[in-house]
Formats: structure tokens, sequence, C-alpha cells
């Protein structure tokens, strides 16, 4: 259903800044234009609410562990305005943690996240990496992801795609001049999730005006801590016979492969979404 009100600071003519967030509190913020999603105006992005989820677990509970996996769950539309983000540790340990955070909106949650954090250990005598390294970002051609997806977001991209990108498949890299929140900056992981959910959108298989193919969650692995900048997309997109699909990327900072990320789809003609 069409969501009613777009109570993004910035919509339509207000000012408001580079930012994808302003902080009201300490748990409190409220969304920008910047943070707008693609399929409906009074939506935010996954990919920038994600970040922000991330961010606070940094922020508020920092560690010498490393984040190992993070998984977040969309639990309904993550609606445009004022949010909350809550924080709290299930599993605690000395090696191993497990941490939850929730993106909420009054009493009602749109994203519930899952942070497991392993300790550092020296594993450089038997470290080894199959996947393929992308070829440089400025080796790639500049491309203008607005032509076909809307939202404030992709309007703060520069994307840069290889030219045999074809539907379901393609290598692309992204980055962005935009801080989480405004007057901050963004911790060292977040930086680089706040770009990762873009991948169901690297490789369109198929028109979005045409199908629908929003990402129900975004789960993403690492087998090192990711350095923010660019971030580089392998992608494969695809769609089964009983609409489920996924969108599958390695992803990679400019040191080389920092590991994988996978959306899970739901996949409808435009005429059986409402």
């Amino acid at each position: 259903m069409p969501i009613a009100q777009n109570l993004h600071l910035g919509h339509p003519d207000e000012d408001h800044p580079s930012a994808y967030y302003v902080r009201r509190g300490d748990e409190q913020f409220l969304s920008t234009l910047h943070s707008q999603g693609a399929w409906q105006p009074g939506e935010q992005h996954l990919a920038p609410a994600a970040g922000l989820v991330l961010a606070e677990v940094e922020r508020r509970l920092p560690s010498d562990k490393q984040i190992s996996r993070v998984s977040f769950d969309v639990l309904g539309v993550i609606y445009s305005g004022e949010f909350t983000i809550d924080v709290q540790v299930v599993r605690p340990g000395r090696s191993i943690e497990l941490i939850e955070a929730r993106m909420r909106h009054g009493e009602r949650t749109s994203i519930h996240a899952r942070i497991w954090r392993l300790a550092v250990m020296d594993t450089r005598q038997v470290q080894g990496v199959e996947w393929t390294p992308l070829p440089p970002p400025d080796t790639l051609a500049p491309c203008q992801l607005s032509s076909f997806w809307n939202g404030g977001f992709i309007g703060t991209l520069e994307t840069r795609r290889d030219a045999d990108t074809r539907p379901g498949r393609g290598r692309s890299w992204l980055r962005t001049a935009h801080p989480l929140v405004a007057g901050e900056v963004d911790p060292p992981v977040a930086g680089f999730v706040k770009l990762v959910d873009t991948a169901n959108g690297l490789a369109v298989r198929e028109d979005p005006q045409r199908v629908f193919f929003a990402n129900v969650d975004l789960t993403i692995h690492f087998i090192r801590p990711p350095v923010a900048g660019w971030v580089g997309f392998d992608v494969q997109v695809n769609f089964g016979p009983t609409g489920l699909g996924e969108t599958f990327a390695v992803l990679s900072d400019r040191q080389g492969p920092v590991g994988t990320v996978a959306q899970s789809l739901t996949v409808r003609m435009k005429d059986e979404t409402a």
C-alpha cells in the first residue's frame, strides 16, 4: 500500500544537511531526503538505515572484537520521519558475542538486526581467498543509477560499472560523500555497510516498472574488517518460478574482496503487488 505521508527532512522544499540522518537525541533520529528509498517516496532505503543501525552498535558498544556477520530482517516499511534505535547484548563473551539492534517507529519495529562479533586472531599463515578481485573503480565507466531507480538515496551515489554488466550479472563500485549522521564521522564498518543494500539494484534482471523485486532481508559476512570508501560488488541476481529470488554479491574494498552479501527477494508482477 502506498505511504500517505512524506516526512523526510527536506521533502518537498525544506533545507536539509548533506547527510542521511539528523540526530535528535542519544537514541532518536530524523531521516533526511537523502535516505529516501527507491520503491516509495515516504520510506527509507535499507542501505543507509542498515548502516545507521550498525553505527549505533559500534558507537554504544565499542569493542576490540570484529564483526563477522550482520543480518537485517525488514519487518515492514521503513518509514520516513522520526525513529529510535535500540541496542542490546544478547550473548556476551570474551571471544564471541551476539548483539541485537532494532529500528523502531513508536512501538512498531521496521528493522531487526543481529550482529556476531568475534575475537581477533593472527591467521595470516593460513589466509586464502578464492574470489576474483574486481578491476579498480577508476578503470570502469561512470554510471547514473538514477536513470532507472528513483529516490533521494540513489541520487547521492557515485557509481562505476563494468561494460560487460547485463541483466542479472555485473560488477560495480559505489561511493558517497554523505555521512550517516550530520556532523558525525561514520564508524569504520558502518561506513562500508551503508552502501551494501544497493546490490539488488546493480544488475537489474527485469524492469522495476514492470516487476517488483524488493528484498526482505540483508545478510553480510566478512572475512576481514572492510575499509570504507569505494564499495565493490560482483553481483548475481536470480529469480525462481514461484515468486522467490536472491541477489548475491562478493563485496570488495580497494584492498580486495572482504566478504559476501545475500538478499532474499519477493518477486511479483506489478499488477500483483496491491
